[in-house]
């Protein structure tokens, strides 16, 4: 009987070890896979709901091959259980109001205590501006759209989960904006700015400086897709999607305003947006990009692996990095990164070009260890230093 109580005991141990274990790595929580008259899903954004609930909205296309200019609506899934499992029906939170279609979704909890939603409205090749609804009622409803851009038509990508409110209440909308000829004669490099309000959202004007890159050379390089995160001395710092093989940044004093010329930074990466977001429990950055430093051959210009690091100094040096995804056929970018308490959740593109989309709970813990633990069968698990599907 002792043996046996011992056994038992011993079983239990293994049992509860492997529940740890299984605590603290990523799990895929959601897979959104494109099938008949839904040929793709795409970026989205999340948002925690004051009954515990975490909204996850996202570009849902409902008709033509998924390209960015089909037909789409935005659509919601619901998680009560920390973002562990999601609602397995789409609930229609807007309709396709646009020309073309509406997509790329930011959601942010305001000062105010209100849900603000932000997608862009794409009527043509040649106007394509983000609008702004609010609810005062968890999602429920929503407001009458609000043009964040006004003063000069013409075609703008914010990206998902990119606005923000600084400390001091004004709301930051970071846009890239492609110079219109004609379609055929697009400015591709683009420009990046700032769409600034300092009034919750009812008037924006753009920022002071909206400026092109160049290279240290002086010649012109990609600057698209930029993204902001307020940091702790109050500057803001953006981070843009660039050519030339790295992420580029610029910094602001004045609350978005003015800015920097954008340089490149130490963060190898191909033309792909990068995300940050500081994490409450522990006050550090958490950086999300496709890490091509290297890179195996024959990636170079892909959007692979997806890769994580953290910052205890503000974006001045990273640590902890990580490859979290990395199949060769994979398609890993427009990141939304949701903080929780003692998790992550990522929302973002993953297989099939922009056409399939996951959701990934991370734990805090583990984006700290320098070396994954290994998985258990329904987490990522890893080979080689990547992560395949």
């Amino acid at each position: 009987m002792r043996l046996r109580s011992l056994g038992l005991a011993a079983l239990w141990t293994v049992c509860f070890s492997l529940t740890l274990v299984a605590q603290e790595v990523p799990v895929r929580a959601l897979e959104l896979t494109p099938g008949k008259g839904n040929p793709r899903n795409s970026e989205g954004a999340f948002v925690s709901l004051k009954d515990g609930r975490i909204l996850f909205v996202y570009s849902h296309y409902t008709a033509g091959k998924g390209a960015d200019d089909d037909p789409a609506c935005l659509a919601g899934r619901y998680s009560s259980d920390g973002g562990r499992t999601w609602t397995a029906e789409d609930r229609t939170i807007v309709t396709n109001e646009g020309g073309m279609n509406v997509m790329s979704v930011s959601l942010l909890r305001l000062q105010s205590g209100e849900i603000a939603l932000f997608y862009l409205v794409k009527n043509s090749g040649t106007d394509c501006r983000p609008v702004m609804r609010l609810s005062s009622d968890e999602g429920a409803t929503w407001g009458v759209p609000t043009p964040c851009i006004t003063d000069e038509v013409g075609y703008y990508v914010l990206n998902n989960d990119r606005v923000i409110q600084l400390k001091s209440g004004r709301l930051v909308a970071p846009v890239c904006q492609h110079a219109v000829k004609g379609i055929s004669g697009m400015d591709w490099p683009g420009r990046v700015m700032c769409y600034l309000s300092d009034d919750s959202g009812k008037t924006w004007r753009r920022s002071r400086t909206a400026q092109k890159g160049y290279d240290a050379k002086g010649k012109r390089v990609t600057t698209q897709e930029p993204g902001v995160v307020e940091l702790k001395d109050g500057r803001v710092m953006m981070f843009i999607r660039a050519s030339g093989g790295y992420q580029y940044l610029a910094y602001s004093q004045d609350g978005a305003d003015t800015w920097t010329p954008p340089v490149a930074a130490m963060l190898a990466s191909p033309v792909s947006p990068a995300s940050i977001k500081r994490l409450p429990s522990t006050g550090d950055l958490l950086l999300v990009w496709n890490n091509h430093a290297d890179i195996p051959a024959g990636l170079g210009n892909k959007r692979v692996p997806l890769s994580t690091a953290i910052s205890k100094d503000d974006g001045k040096t990273w640590q902890h990095v990580k490859a979290l995804e990395g199949n060769p056929k994979g398609w890993y970018c427009y990141i939304a990164i949701h903080p929780m308490d003692d998790a992550v959740l990522l929302g973002y593109c993953a297989m099939s070009g922009l056409a399939h989309s996951r959701i990934t709970r991370m734990p805090v813990s583990w984006l700290y260890a320098d070396a994954p633990p290994m998985a258990e069968a329904n987490a990522v698990s890893p080979l080689n230093g990547f992560f395949n599907d």
